[in-house]
């Protein structure tokens, strides 16, 4: 269905080709899995298949791509639309209408498909991603989530025999990533649909693939074969895999039910022993204040902001200012929080408290209100009742220049931060706009992002690439209170491994940090406690243990493999051996 033939990608004045000589097949009916380190090329492979480059990201190709016959060289992304349906990582970037229904139906007019016909497969598609409540819900309305559900079913309403999938089940929980998945075996099985998929969240796909394609790194041959054999190899591997081969188990288990028929003898071993906790600093030395007080931050222009749709407060300044010195630290705290949306109550009655030197880890469903309790912090959403306040001050009421010295948030999208042409001007801005002592920010995107050139611009990042280099930026101000939105979006294991030590040692610092995630392993590894919402509201909120050893949803592998002993993650398990 899908041919590589000696197939080179070279990007403008690139000193070496993203893809080189890549040789492969990609079987109709089959659903391939296409895995890699962050920033070796997966997504230009998949824009090749769809046209989407070089037609649209520029570039030279050479070589041939053909799907089902038809060369991508001559035929344009228009010219494929009947043949492939295409998801990239940025579901906004998607988007033609305003509403959920009018989306499901727009590919389906654009090919001029039946109205009794669209009106059947839009009802279907509902159903099954779960959309059927949002179906008059404006988009620019929905969680990142639930946007994500809606893209995927955009492309599903035509019935491509071609699926391209970017980090499909990237901002979507456990249960709607399972249901998505499900849809994606159902095509597969049942209609003989061929999706090539990339992921980083390797434990929730990896079961399901019938073929495994590896990038190992930038410009070398592609590697394909079954998903054990390629795990076995893989320099990115999921929690599963990387217990087995601690464990020295083979074949290599792919899925928990796998792991957990060759797992009793581990379990034995590992009787008597207990779990390092991780227990969160109280009482530490506060945050190191940078040298001298912040310059006045103003708006450059409508939307221009950290949290881009959030309205969080502005990054940059025509005085150059975009973020501030550390304050000393004080608790942050919600108390009968309650914000309503138009008709909507996003959160109700919400109580929390964040103390210096804690990571917490916000949980639960796409639409539960996570995102809007962070806009909450920061400022862009007001309570309808009860309080907020963050390092002495109630943050809708505080001027953003004043704001910024507390609270940095890093958004789901984080293209929204960035502004430069080149890597190394974004971090000498964010040394200057923080008063750091030049080289800060660029240390810290070393740290995260090892290998990326000074030169490079932000838009030839990949989405992992990018999320690292805004954390960065925000960090760079060392805000006692630090927010992150989906920070593993895009993220290989390693890249995640790097992104957890750094929060690790801002919060031994006394930095306080919240983050909204669907990714229960980051939260198995980070967070001290767990906060689940549902509707708008607390339904858990403990110990990581405690809360995602009892949640079937939220509960990370090595936790279900090796149940009931409390487990969370492999790095325990290898201390305790």
């Amino acid at each position: 269905m899908i041919r590589f033939e000696n197939v080179s990608v070279t990007y403008g004045d690139a000193a070496a080709p993203t893809l080189e000589n890549v040789d492969l097949t990609v079987p109709e009916g089959e659903l391939v899995l296409l895995v890699g380190p962050s920033g070796v090329g997966k997504s230009t492979l998949l824009g090749a298949v769809c046209g989407l480059v070089p037609h649209f990201t520029g570039g030279t190709l050479r070589g041939r791509v053909t799907v089902d016959g038809r060369d991508t060289r001559t035929h344009k992304p228009r010219e494929l639309a009947d043949l492939v349906g295409t998801v990239g990582q940025d579901p906004l970037a998607h988007f033609v209408t305003d509403t959920v229904e009018d989306e499901l139906a727009y590919g389906m007019e654009s090919l001029g498909i039946a109205p009794e016909v669209m009106r059947r497969r839009v009802e279907e598609t509902l159903d099954l991603l779960g959309l059927a409540e949002l179906r008059d819900r404006p988009i620019a309305t929905l969680s990142g989530g639930q946007q994500q559900r809606v893209a995927i079913g955009s492309v599903l309403t035509p019935h491509p025999k071609v699926l391209v999938l970017d980090e499909p089940t990237s901002a979507l929980d456990p249960a709607a990533a399972e249901e998505v998945l499900a849809v994606l075996q159902r095509l597969v099985h049942d209609l003989g649909t061929t999706v090539l998929m990339a992921e980083h969240r390797l434990e929730r796909v990896v079961q399901y693939a019938d073929q495994v394609i590896l990038l190992p790194s930038a410009g070398a041959a592609p590697r394909t074969g079954a998903p054990a054999e390629i795990m076995a190899v893989s320099p990115v591997f999921p929690p599963v895999v990387a217990l087995g081969r601690l464990a020295g188990w083979d074949p290599l288990p792919l899925s928990v039910r796998d792991a957990r028929r060759g797992a009793g003898a581990l379990r034995a071993r590992l009787e008597g022993c207990s779990p390092s906790p991780l227990l969160p600093v109280t009482g530490g030395e506060p945050p190191a204040a940078q040298n001298g007080a912040p310059p006045a931050i103003e708006a450059r222009g409508p939307g221009r902001s950290p949290g881009y749709g959030m309205g969080v407060p502005p990054r940059r300044s025509s005085e150059g200012g975009r973020g501030g010195a550390a304050n000393a630290p004080s608790p942050t705290r919600l108390r009968s929080l309650t914000v309503r949306r138009a008709r909507i109550e996003a959160l109700r009655r919400v109580d929390l408290t964040v103390a210096p030197g804690e990571i917490i880890a916000l949980m639960g469903r796409n639409g539960a209100g996570k995102s809007t309790l962070l806009a909450t912090l920061v400022g862009t959403v007001e309570p309808t009742s009860g309080t907020a306040e963050v390092g002495g001050h109630t943050p809708h009421r505080t001027h953003p220049r004043e704001l910024v010295r507390q609270v940095g948030l890093v958004p789901q999208e984080p293209r929204d931060l960035l502004y430069a042409d080149t890597v190394a001007a974004e971090c000498a801005a964010a040394d200057a706009d923080a008063g750091a002592t030049p080289g800060t920010c660029r240390a810290l995107v070393s740290e995260l992002l090892p290998g990326v050139a000074d030169a490079t611009h932000p838009r030839d990042l990949s989405e992992g690439q990018r999320l690292a280099l805004a954390l960065a930026i925000v960090l760079t101000g060392r805000p006692p209170l630090v927010l992150l939105d989906e920070p593993t979006r895009g993220l290989d294991y390693a890249a995640k491994a790097r992104l957890v030590a750094v929060l690790k040692n801002l919060a031994a610092e006394g930095h306080a940090i919240v983050l909204a995630t669907h990714d229960v392993e980051l939260a198995a590894e980070l967070a001290h406690r767990v906060v689940i919402l549902a509707g708008g509201e607390v339904v858990a909120d403990g110990p990581t243990a405690e809360v995602v050893v009892s949640s079937p949803a939220f509960a990370p592998q090595v936790t279900k493999i090796l149940a009931p002993q409390e487990w969370l993650t492999v790095s325990q398990v290898r201390q305790a051996l």
